[in-house]
């Protein structure tokens, strides 16, 4: 499974540890990643989703599930998401 948020995109970042010395070796910052539920009040439905932990603060600030997806870029959601959203999109619409 790869270390990537379904919301935002967040993926592994590469830099280096650096000591007092100044050697430096190469490291990853891994995302923090949750597993949670999210509920989608328009689709009456709730959906297991593996995101970071700022994406969580980010959809409880927009205003839920929902409103983000309808916010977000769809380059930056996963196949789960981009899912979630085109049906978003028709209950919306019908």
């Amino acid at each position: 499974m790869a270390r990537r948020c379904e919301l935002t995109g967040t993926g592994v970042l590469t830099g280096n540890n650096v000591s007092h010395a100044q050697n430096k070796s190469r490291r990853r910052f891994l995302p923090n990643l949750c597993d949670v539920t999210l509920a989608s009040e328009k689709l009456g439905q709730n959906f297991k989703l593996r995101i970071a932990a700022k994406a969580l603060r980010s959809v409880d600030h927009v205003g839920g599930l929902d409103a983000f997806l309808l916010k977000a870029r769809d380059e930056k959601l996963s196949d789960k998401a981009l899912k979630i959203k085109r049906d978003l999109k028709k209950a919306l619409a019908a």
